[in-house]
């Protein structure tokens, strides 16, 4: 595993510099201009998402909504997975044979109406499919120009591009990235115990996994592609 870890940072050293980065996240905390409620497992929806301006509930997800007391402004979803609400509450009833998941017409729908800071909750913890499908949606906020918070009790992901983004350190907690796209190039992480400068990420390797902070905040930029930043709860014993 030693050696595995001396392999890692040797091809981060070796990266060649990135040039020019067009945004900057996160150096305070962020306002995010819609939240979904997916149909993964339920989680604590931190207070800085409840303030957003339009909030989608997708399929059991209405249930979510009033066990955390937060009120949908639109309900979606085909409802396979759980009854549909009675609700003075706009419903969009889907049909069970259609392209969308319930949560990417949510983001379709949130993209429609102009939004481009979306948080996806309760979106992991579930069907593998459904976690992947949600990871993809959030691939698509990205690619339609916006950024893409995922929340889940033990879990939390940001997809981005071209962005510089910090993240707060977080005791007991892994901080790792993946190339959503094909590439991702001048992928820098500073603050961390396996630092790297221009790296390019691809999605057929996961170089990026398992990382832990070495400072009060991690500073993690990518030039181009779509990247997402995954932080997990380490379990009792786990250790980075």
């Amino acid at each position: 595993k030693e050696i595995s870890r001396t392999l890692r940072a040797a091809a981060f050293r070796e990266a060649a510099p990135f040039s020019h980065i067009k945004q900057d996240w996160m150096e305070k905390k962020m306002n995010y201009d819609c939240l979904i409620l997916s149909g993964g497992d339920c989680c604590t929806v931190p207070e800085e998402l409840r303030q957003a301006s339009f909030v989608i509930a997708c399929d059991r997800g209405w249930k979510y909504a009033e066990q955390l007391g937060v009120k949908p402004d639109l309900i979606v979803g085909d409802f396979d997975s759980s009854s549909p609400p009675k609700t003075d509450t706009a419903v969009a009833f889907l049909p069970t044979r259609k392209d969308d998941t319930d949560t990417m017409y949510a983001v379709r729908t949130a993209l429609d109406k102009g939004y481009r800071k979306i948080a996806i909750a309760c979106a992991f913890g579930g069907r593998l499919d459904h976690t992947v499908a949600n990871l993809q949606s959030a691939a698509y906020v990205v690619s339609h120009g916006g950024i893409c918070r995922l929340i889940g009790e033990n879990t939390e992901a940001f997809a981005c591009t071209a962005t510089s983004a910090i993240f707060p350190r977080r005791e007991g907690w892994s901080l790792s990235v993946f190339a959503l796209s094909d590439a991702c190039t001048g992928v820098t992480i500073k603050g961390t115990k396996f630092e790297c400068e221009g790296v390019i990420l691809t999605n057929a390797f996961p170089l990026g996994v398992s990382n832990v902070w070495e400072s009060e905040r991690a500073v993690i930029t990518v030039e181009s592609g779509i990247l997402m930043v995954i932080q997990s709860k380490l379990k009792n014993g786990e250790h980075i």
